[in-house]
Order: structure tokens, then sequence, then C-alpha cells
């Protein structure tokens, strides 16, 4: 499982969250909402310290990554984050590796 962040949502994860070079964004399971990968099921976030990473990607020095417990979520898809332009806000999308 792969994690794709663009510039752009990462910009936006930096300030939405207050984050500093050197900080984490955790993408994490959480039960109830949408997902096209796990019905009942969709993707929070927090800007917790990892335990144990099973996947990350850094980008403008803030790691994103998710634990390993979480992994099962993705079905064997990678996730690829952007900024959608006209709602300035992220987007996730997943992709089958």
């Amino acid at each position: 499982m792969n994690i794709q962040i663009s510039s752009a949502a990462a910009a936006w994860y930096k300030q939405e969250l207050n984050l500093k070079n050197g900080d984490f964004v955790r993408f994490y399971v959480r039960y109830g909402g949408y997902s096209p990968v796990q019905k009942g099921f969709s993707l929070g976030i927090s800007s917790d310290e990892p335990n144990d990473i099973g996947a990350k990607t850094t980008v403008d020095g803030i790691t994103f990554y998710v634990e390993e417990k979480d992994l099962w979520y993705f079905d064997d898809h990678d996730l690829m984050v952007d900024l959608h332009k006209k709602y300035e806000e992220p987007v996730l999308d997943y992709k089958k590796a």
C-alpha cells in the first residue's frame, strides 16, 4: 500500500492542523461514513505520533501515515490525496495496487 499526497493537499493539512516540519498526520479507520473500498467505514485524520507504521510518505516536512493495524481497510488499494480546486478541501482517491 502506498500513500501519495499532492503538495497542495499537504499545504492544506499543514495550515488547517497548524502543523510544522517534523509533524505527523495519521489516516485511521473509523466506523461510519462513506468509502468506495469498505462499506460502513471511512478515514479519519489526527496529528498523532506513530506507533507501528504500515505505510507512509513525507511531503513538505510532514509525514503522512497509516498504522499497520489499519492496512486492512485499503483492500490492496493505494491512497491518493489531492486538493479539490473548487472546494479547497482534500479529496481521497483509492487506486488498485
